[in-house]
C-alpha cells in the first residue's frame, strides 16, 4: 500500500497490511489544535454504579433511584469521578494515546449534572508543547478539554499536562504499536 492511499491513523507494516495509531504524535500535538473526540459515550447505570462503587463513593444521590427522585435532579445523579474518568477516556485515542506519564489535572469545573443515559461528546485544544528539561527525548504537552451531553449542554472542563516521547515512531517500534 503507498503511502498516499494509507488511510488516516494507520502505519503500513508492509504490503496490504496497516496497524491503527494509538496518540498523535509530540508534532502533530500544536498548539491552538483542536480535536472533536469521537465516538461519544452514553453513561449506563453499571458506569455510574461500578464507579460510585470502586470510589466508596456510595451517596444515595449516586446509588438510590428512590431518594435521588425526591432531589432537586429527580433522578439519580452520576458521581463526578465518573464523569471525569468517562472523559478523559474519550481523549486518550487521540491526545494521550502515547503518554508516559500525566503531571497534572488542574481547573476542573462541572458544570451541569450528569444523568445516566445521557451521551457525552468531548473536545480538546492543545494549549502548549515543549520539550522536557529532566527527560531530554520527552515532551510536555497542556491542554484543556471540555464536555458537553447530546443537548449541548457543558457539563465538564479542565486543564491536562502530561509527557510524551519526542519520536513517536521509535516508541512505537519499540514498543510494536
Amino acid at each position: 500500500m503507498s503511502a498516499a492511499s494509507l488511510p488516516q491513523g494507520y502505519r503500513s507494516l508492509g504490503e496490504d497490511r496497516v496497524r491503527e495509531s494509538v496518540g498523535l504524535s509530540f508534532v502533530e500535538l500544536a498548539p491552538g489544535l483542536v480535536i472533536e473526540h469521537r465516538p461519544g459515550r452514553t453513561v449506563t447505570e453499571l458506569d455510574s454504579l461500578l464507579g460510585a462503587t470502586l470510589s466508596g463513593n456510595v451517596a444515595p444521590i449516586h446509588t438510590d433511584a428512590h431518594y435521588s427522585g425526591k432531589t432537586q435532579w429527580g433522578r439519580i445523579l452520576v458521581c463526578s469521578g465518573v464523569t471525569l474518568n468517562l472523559v478523559a477516556g474519550m481523549t486518550v485515542r487521540s491526545v494521550s494515546g502515547l503518554t508516559t506519564a500525566n503531571l497534572a489535572v488542574d481547573h476542573v469545573r462541572f458544570t451541569a449534572p450528569v444523568h445516566i443515559g445521557d451521551t457525552l461528546y468531548a473536545e480538546t485544544k492543545i494549549l502548549t508543547r515543549r520539550a522536557c528539561d529532566s527527560r531530554p527525548d520527552t515532551g510536555v504537552i497542556t491542554c484543556h478539554t471540555t464536555a458537553h451531553n447530546q443537548d449541548g449542554t457543558s457539563v465538564l472542563a479542565f486543564a491536562r499536562a502530561f509527557l510524551v516521547p519526542l519520536d513517536a515512531n521509535a516508541v512505537r517500534d519499540a514498543t510494536n504499536y
